[in-house]
């Protein structure tokens, strides 16, 4: 038998979406602007011991 009223579960779907891709994608940053700040010194300390 199909449920009579509102379907469960698709209310707030979309924006629970938008928000779970917002969190990803501000994670997925901070480890590439990490990885950049890392290799910044890496490539630093390098050129200091070479001089």
């Amino acid at each position: 038998m199909a449920k009579k009223g509102s379907e469960k579960n698709t209310k707030n779907k979309k924006k629970h979406t938008k928000l779970m891709d917002r969190k990803k994608n501000k994670l997925r940053k901070e480890k590439e602007a990490h990885k950049a700040r890392l290799k910044a010194i890496i490539k630093k300390t390098k050129t200091d011991k070479e001089d």
